[in-house]
């Protein structure tokens, strides 16, 4: 693997390319050799042969983007590390892309662990304050669209009944106020979601609690939502994952 790195550094380093052996030579390898990693390198795609000479082919790109999605998705785990050990609570964040919910980063510790996903989420947004958030920032028809395709059911006797309620919840809520649900999705479970909108991105941020210490849900949520546009600096990044 460093063999083969070397001279994927040796390439790059020529904007128009360069011949196996003078890549060989820059690389410190013997010319079999690098014979050998160019042909395995362009059958990836790694590489490109033009001409008689190597360029960097499109599996490069991806490698690049691959790396700053890992560094994107670190900064939000650690982003939301801190808020869980600040506010005590386990720290969800999810967006809504391509017509679904997508649950990016969960963080949460033993003595306070998040919710288990024992009903798949995508399928389940009318039964969790995420989802609800998420389908609340999106216009009536594309509400309609994803209920059409994850219809309203039943998941705990306190789930929303239909989707004309669910619809009626989605509109009445105030742009300012917290989703909450009180065991919708999970029994002995509450939940309280914020949205966070980037340009046409639907995004939130939620935390959970067993039901018997409900008292907590508000009060955490509001100091997230207080401070909400701090971290939101921090996460701004997130909505292109």
């Amino acid at each position: 693997m460093q063999r083969a790195l070397r001279l994927l550094e040796a390439v790059g380093s020529h904007a128009d390319g360069a011949p196996a052996k003078q890549l060989a030579r820059e690389a410190g390898l013997p010319l079999p050799t690098a014979y050998h990693l160019l042909r395995t390198l362009t059958y990836e795609g790694y590489l490109r042969r033009v001409q008689g000479v190597f360029v960097l082919g499109d599996a490069v790109g991806r490698l690049a983007r691959d790396e700053a999605l890992q560094n994107r998705r670190s900064k939000i785990e650690s982003s939301l590390a801190h808020w869980r050990d600040a506010i005590g609570v386990p720290v969800y964040f999810a967006v809504y892309r391509d017509g679904e919910i997508e649950l990016i980063s969960v963080s949460d510790t033993p003595t306070a662990p998040a919710v288990d996903e024992w009903a798949d989420f995508r399928e389940t947004g009318h039964a969790h304050a995420i989802g609800q958030c998420l389908l609340s920032q999106l216009d009536d028809p594309a509400r309609r669209d994803h209920l059409d395709r994850h219809p309203v059911r039943p998941i705990t006797p306190y789930t929303v009944r239909d989707g004309r309620a669910l619809l009626a919840r989605l509109r009445t809520t105030e742009r300012t106020q917290p989703f909450v649900e009180r065991q919708e999705y999970a029994l002995g479970t509450v939940c309280a979601a914020i949205p966070i909108t980037a340009g046409s991105a639907a995004a939130t941020m939620a935390v959970s609690l067993p039901s018997h210490q409900e008292q907590r849900l508000l009060p955490a949520v509001d100091r997230l939502r207080r401070e909400v546009g701090q971290l939101f600096n921090s996460l701004a990044f997130s909505i292109s994952i």
